[in-house]
């Protein structure tokens, strides 16, 4: 494989700035786990078999693990609360047990970045118009059916080609880039969060914002921390059923749900991701308790998105979400009371654009990743003056 520098690997990663399509890593390994072990074996023969027989150039001590009897170690990031003897590797497979330590290794290594327009996150009502340098590391503590970056959220660190890129680096990089926030995305960032806090930490220091899109799955303790230095989130609230979540995720319910609660309770800003799967998430009755669920213990006011699902991965057989579902479920949220609903993955509908809760007129016309009219001042209507809920300027 040829190699490529660090300079090369975040050009033509910018490459993709104007890009509609669904996100596809760069230069994922294929082929099978014994031939990703020789890629890494050329290099100094660091790994043997399904775990890193040493430590790797990219690793980093577990935050918030215990350690057990037997050199045994429980990972605390997550609900998944893995229990790992020595050598063993976590569900998310970023991390490993080495002689009763846990460590992450995915550390300094993304197999993906990008500069991004914020509004691909999606966040609507976090800073318009600025873009988001965009990082991944591998992983995923889900095992979502219908993923969209199988290639690289269910996949070893060692099975992708990836940059070499440290906290400090990141931050130079992405003000190089003009981008104005970091974002964690595209696989699951609680994976690596320990890449993820330290990247924050320095952002915060150089006057930058973080934006965390994620499906949710962490545990209090962590997110707290991280909501230390956390300026915006979008979770995806997969299905307001724990049936469909541990069919279609391989998770839980509850714990994304309290991850809100959290979020609110801290004053982030955030916005909610439902995607509307055929046959697991396009029942009205779940998105009308979905909506009061948010209502009841959220509010009005936090930004919800019904996106349209496309066939991937091992629901590939399934037909796209009609439209007509997608427009339906915007109506019933918006009846029910959520002052901000959109739909997404569906270019030119209304649903894309923001209107004023009060007066109802036009705010926000989004094109794409485009704003072509823009009517607020700060973080008022222009035509009704009353306040928008978000972070305008």
């Amino acid at each position: 494989m040829k190699k490529i520098s660090r300079r090369q690997f975040l050009y033509c990663s910018a490459a993709v700035l104007s890009t509609t399509m669904p996100f596809r890593p760069f230069w994922p390994l294929t082929g099978t786990d014994s031939e990703a072990s020789r890629f890494f074996d050329i290099r100094g023969k660091i790994f043997k078999g399904d775990a890193p027989a040493k430590l790797w150039k990219w690793s980093h001590e577990g935050l918030f693990y215990t350690k057990l009897k037997e050199n045994r170690v429980a990972c605390g990031i997550c609900p998944n609360r893995c229990v790992l003897a020595p050598g063993d590797l976590s569900v998310c497979r970023s991390k490993v047990n080495i002689d009763g330590t846990l460590y992450s290794l995915a550390y300094g290594n993304p197999c993906s970045v990008h500069v991004d327009p914020i509004e691909k996150k999606p966040l609507f009502h976090f800073k318009p118009k600025s873009r988001a340098f965009s990082l991944a590391a591998t992983g995923c503590n889900f095992r979502c059916l219908n993923c969209q970056n199988w290639e690289i959220s269910q996949v070893k660190p060692w099975q992708v080609r990836h940059v070499e890129l440290f906290p400090p680096e990141v931050v130079i990089e992405a003000k190089r880039a003009g981008a104005k926030s970091i974002a964690y995305t595209y696989s699951e960032p609680t994976t690596f969060f320990e890449y993820m806090i330290d990247i924050a930490r320095m952002v915060r220091e150089n006057g930058l914002y973080n934006l965390w899109i994620s499906n949710g799955y962490i545990n209090r303790k962590p997110l707290l921390e991280l909501c230390k230095v956390l300026d915006a989130a979008n979770v995806n609230l997969k299905a307001y059923s724990d049936v469909v979540y541990r069919k279609l995720n391989g998770g839980r319910l509850e714990p994304v749900l309290n991850t809100f609660k959290t979020l609110h309770e801290q004053g982030v800003h955030f916005e909610v991701t439902n995607l509307v799967v055929p046959g697991y998430v396009d029942d009205t009755d779940m998105a009308k308790r979905m909506c009061g669920w948010i209502l009841k213990n959220l509010g009005p006011d936090y930004p919800l998105h019904f996106l349209r699902f496309f066939p991937r991965y091992k629901l590939d057989r399934l037909s796209p979400t009609p439209i007509s579902t997608l427009t339906r479920f915007r109506e019933l949220a918006m009846h029910e009371g959520i002052r901000y609903v959109y739909v997404g993955n569906v270019p030119g509908h209304e649903g894309n654009n923001t209107y004023c809760h009060n007066c109802r007129k036009l705010l926000v016309e989004r094109k794409g990743y485009l704003i072509p009219i823009y009517n607020l001042a700060g973080n008022k209507c222009k035509f009704c003056n009353t306040v928008i809920p978000g972070v305008w300027v």
